[in-house]
C-alpha cells in the first residue's frame, strides 16, 4: 500500500506524511511496538503514539495509546507488561501542569496507568528480558540525595523565578539544550510507597498506596526510584543504560574527565540489587560504548574507540569483554567497517551488528568464536532498531532507504529474506526514480552516490541539485524528511546524493583521505562525482546549484568560495570561521583534537570570501549549540561586505538569510520546515531556473495576505 507522490508537491501534505521509528518486541515474541509520530491539530507539531505490528505480518497494525502529549520509549516487561514515558494527564492526579512520567500498559490489556510521577519528569526506561527488572533515566539536582530533597529544591528554584545554572566543569551545553542543574542518572524501579514531595499535603502519607476500589484488586502497586549512579567522578550526560537479561547488573559508559576540559569514556559495572558498582574498562586514549550482554550474562560486545586526534580519525572495534573481569577479547579486527552491535543470537554464538557499508546499512552476523562476518541482508536500505526472536530464526527491524521511509519489516536470518509486515503507515509513492551513480577521484579513488531523477525526459537536460551530507562521518543511505530529494524532484529537478572522502562504509583509508583537510579531498571528490553527472545527456550542467547543512553547510561555504560552477548555494547550519566555532560548539574538546590551529586556518571557507560571486541563501537557526548562531552572523555579514558580490549601495542584496529564532542545528517545527522549503524552492527557482521571483510564503510577513484570508 502506498500514498500518492502528490504528497511532494503539496508541503503541506508532505509534513502531513505520519512517521515511524522505533522498535520494540515482547520477550516472548508475540508483540511488536513501534512509535508513529502525526501532526498535530494546530499543524505546529508532531504527537507521538504507540502502535502494535503483528510479527506475523497476518493483522493489520492498530493504535495502543492516545494523547495530546504523546507517548515514547516503549520497553517490555518479562512478563509482557508495557511500559513508556509521557507528559499525558495522569486522570488519578490533579497535578495542573503534566510532566513525564512512567506509564504502563498491562500484559492482559486495559487502560495506561500512571507507575511513577515525579518532579523533573522521567527520560526513558530499560527493561530486562528475563526479569521483571525496570530501570528509568532521570535529572537530579546535585544538592539533593533523595527525591523529597530533589522535589523541595525545584519547587524553590521555580517559585523563586531563578533559572540561573552555576557550572564547576565542561560541557555546558548540548545540541540545543542548557545542561544542568539536574544531573541525569539511573534509577532502578521497585516497589515503594514514596510520593512526590510537592504533591498534595493532605493526600496519603508517603508510604500509603491509594486505596483499591471495593471488590477490586488493584494491579499497579506504587514503586519509588532507587539512585544507582551517585558519585561517579563526573556527570553522566546521556545515560544509555545496558541491562543483562537477569536483571542482575547494567553496564553503562561513564565520563572520565581529563585535563584541559578534556573528557573520555569508560566502562562500569552496577549491581542493580546492592548499587556497587566496578570499573570494567578503563584504558588511557579510549573511548568506550557497552553493547548487548550474552543470553548467559557473561559477556558483552563493546565498542572501543581511540580518542581522536590531528592526524588520527576515529576507528571503532568490536571487543568481547567478560562482564566479570573485564577481560576483553578483540572482535572481527580485520573487518574494515565501523560496527554497532545490536543483539545476540539466542545461542550465544553470534552477534548481529549493523554498519554503513557502501550507501547501505546492512545487517551483519559476526562468529564470535571465530570473527567471521557474513552479509545478512543485500537490499538497497539502512537498517535500524533490531530485535531478535527468541528462537533465533528471525529478527525485526526498521528499514529505510532514499525509495520509502522507515517501515517494520520481518528478517529470516538464515535465508535473508526479508518480508515487509502490515505497519500503521503507508509508503509515499516516490515522484521519479533512483539511481546509483560512481566515478573516480583525482587519487584513484572510486567514489559514489545516490541520483534521484524525475520521470521522463526534459528538453535540455534537467537542472542538478549537488546535496552534501553532514557529519562529516555519515553516509547518503537513509531515508530522512529533513532534507528529502523528492520534493525538489517533484519541481523538475535532479539531486545527487554523494559520499565524499570523511563517509563512512568505505573503510577506515577513505575516512584518513579527508581526516584535517576539510577542503582538500572532500572537495574533490564532490567536484568529481558532480563533473561525472553533468556529463550525462539528461542533466543540464549550465542549472546547478549547491545545498548542504552542518559539514555539508562548511562544504557550501567552501564551494562558493573556490568556484562559480553553481548558480546558487544553499548553506545551513553552517561552519564559516573554525577559530570561532571551535571554542563555541558544544564539544569543543571534540573539535580541538580534530584540527591544530594551523589545520584550521588553511580549511577555514571565511578566508575566501572575495572570491565568492554566486548567491547565496544563509541559512541557520538561534537554538543551534553545534553550530553556534555566530557562525551564520559572521557569514552574512561578511557576505554582504566583502563577498566578491557584495550588498549594492542601496543595500539591496542577491544573498538572503533565513533566521529561525526558535529552531535547533535542524529545522523540525512542520510550519518551518514549510518555510524552509518555500524559500529554498523560490532562491533556485529565480537563480538556477531563471524565473521570476515567486512569492515568498505569507507567514513571513513580506507580501500582502491572499485576499480571502481572515481579517
Amino acid at each position: 500500500m502506498s500514498t500518492p507522490a502528490s504528497v511532494f508537491s503539496d508541503l503541506s501534505h508532505y509534513v502531513a506524511v505520519p512517521r515511524l521509528s522505533g522498535l520494540a518486541m515482547s520477550p516472548d515474541g508475540t508483540r511488536l511496538v513501534t512509535t508513529v509520530a502525526t501532526l498535530n491539530r494546530k499543524a505546529t507539531g508532531y504527537t507521538t503514539a504507540l502502535w502494535e505490528v503483528d510479527p506475523t505480518g497476518e493483522r493489520p497494525a492498530h493504535r495502543l495509546t492516545r494523547s495530546a502529549k504523546g507517548e515514547a520509549g516503549a520497553a517490555f516487561t518479562a512478563s509482557g507488561d508495557l511500559y513508556f514515558t509521557s507528559a499525558r494527564p495522569d486522570p488519578d492526579d490533579d497535578e495542573e501542569e503534566p510532566r513525564s512520567a512512567l506509564w504502563l500498559i498491562p500484559a492482559h490489556g486495559g487502560e495506561a496507568r500512571v507507575v511513577h510521577n515525579r518532579t523533573g519528569g522521567i527520560a526513558g526506561v530499560s527493561t530486562a528480558r528475563d526479569a521483571d527488572v525496570v530501570l528509568v533515566t532521570a535529572g537530579l539536582l546535585p544538592g539533593a540525595r533523595t527525591e523529597e530533597q530533589h522535589a523541595a529544591l525545584a519547587k524553590t528554584r521555580k517559585e523563586g523565578g531563578v533559572d540561573a545554572i552555576l557550572h564547576a566543569g565542561y560541557p555546558v551545553r548540548f545540541w540545543d539544550r542548557d545542561l544542568g542543574p539536574e544531573l541525569p542518572h539511573v534509577f532502578a524501579v521497585e516497589p515503594g510507597g514514596e510520593k512526590d514531595a510537592d504533591a498534595d499535603a493532605d493526600a496519603q502519607g508517603e508510604d500509603e498506596a491509594p486505596a483499591p476500589l471495593p471488590g477490586t484488586l488493584d494491579r499497579t502497586p506504587p514503586v519509588r526510584l532507587r539512585l544507582l549512579t551517585g558519585g561517579l567522578p563526573a556527570p553522566l550526560h546521556e545515560p544509555h543504560p545496558v541491562l543483562s537479561p537477569d536483571g542482575s547488573f547494567l553496564l553503562l559508559g561513564v565520563p572520565v574527565p581529563q585535563a584541559r576540559a578534556e573528557q573520555r569514556s569508560a566502562l562500569v559495572r552496577i549491581d542493580v540489587a546492592s548499587g556497587e558498582r566496578h570499573t570494567l574498562l578503563d584504558r588511557d586514549a579510549t573511548e568506550v560504548d557497552p553493547g548487548p550482554v550474552s543470553p548467559d550474562g557473561t559477556r558483552a560486545v563493546v565498542v572501543v574507540d581511540r580518542v581522536t586526534s590531528p592526524t588520527e580519525p576515529p576507528h571503532p572495534r568490536l571487543h568481547v569483554v567478560d562482564t566479570t573481569t573485564g577481560e576483553t577479547t578483540p572482535l572481527a579486527h580485520d573487518w574494515d567497517r565501523w560496527a554497532s552491535p545490536v543483539a545476540w543470537t539466542p545461542d550465544g554464538s553470534s552477534v548481529l551488528v549493523l554498519a554503513d557499508s557502501d550507501g547501505r546499512r546492512p545487517v551483519f552476523r559476526i562468529d564470535v568464536a571465530t570473527g567471521e562476518v557474513t552479509q545478512v541482508t543485500h537490499d538497497d536500505a539502512a537498517w535500524s532498531d533490531l530485535v531478535v526472536d527468541p528462537d533465533g530464526r528471525v529478527a525485526y527491524g526498521v528499514r529505510s532507504s532514499y525509495l520509502f521511509p522507515p517501515e517494520v519489516v520481518r528478517l529470516d536470518l538464515t535465508s535473508g529474506e526479508v518480508t515487509e509486515l502490515q505497519g500503521p503507515v503507508a509508503r509515499p509513492q516516490v515522484p521519479g526514480r533512483l539511481e546509483e551513480v560512481t566515478t573516480t577521484a583525482a587519487d584513484g579513488t572510486p567514489v559514489r552516490g545516490w541520483l534521484a531523477l524525475p520521470e521522463g525526459e526534459a528538453t535540455g537536460g534537467h537542472p542538478l541539485l549537488l546535496w552534501i551530507h553532514g557529519g562529516p562521518l555519515g553516509s547518503w543511505n537513509a531515508w530522512t524528511w529533513r532534507w528529502n530529494p523528492w520534493l525538489m524532484v517533484a519541481q523538475g529537478y535532479a539531486v545527487l546524493l554523494p559520499d565524499p572522502a570523511l563517509s563512512t562504509g568505505y573503510g577506515q583509508d577513505f575516512i584518513q583521505r579527508g581526516w584535517g583537510a576539510w577542503g582538500d579531498a572532500p572537495y574533490t571528490d564532490l567536484m568529481a562525482v558532480t563533473d561525472a553527472v553533468v556529463a550525462r545527456r539528461d542533466i543540464d550542467g549550465s542549472r546547478t546549484a549547491a545545498m548542504g547543512g552542518s559539514f555539508g553547510g562548511y562544504m557550501a561555504n567552501w564551494v562558493a568560495g573556490h568556484t562559480d560552477r553553481f548558480r546558487a548555494i544553499v548553506t545551513h547550519a553552517s561552519l564559516w570561521a573554525l577559530e570561532g566555532f571551535g571554542p563555541t560548539t558544544d564539544a569543543a574538546f571534540y573539535w580541538q583534537r580534530e584540527m591544530t590551529p594551523e589545520m584550521s586556518a588553511v580549511n577555514s571557507p571565511h578566508r575566501f570570501v572575495e572570491q565568492i560571486v554566486t548567491p547565496m541563501l544563509v541559512i541557520h537557526g538561534d537554538k543551534d549549540y553545534r553550530v553556534p548562531i555566530g557562525e551564520g552572523l559572521r557569514l552574512w555579514y561578511e557576505l554582504l561586505s566583502r563577498s566578491g558580490l557584495p550588498a549594492a549601495e542601496d543595500g539591496s542584496t542577491v544573498h538572503r538569510f533565513l533566521y529561525f529564532p526558535q529552531e535547533n542545528h535542524w529545522i523540525l517545527a512542520p510550519q518551518h520546515a514549510k518555510v524552509w522549503y518555500e524559500v529554498v524552492s523560490a532562491f533556485l527557482a529565480e537563480h538556477v531556473l531563471g524565473e521570476e521571483p515567486k512569492v515568498l510564503p505569507h507567514v513571513l510577513g513580506l507580501t500582502p495576505p491572499p485576499e480571502d484570508a481572515p481579517a
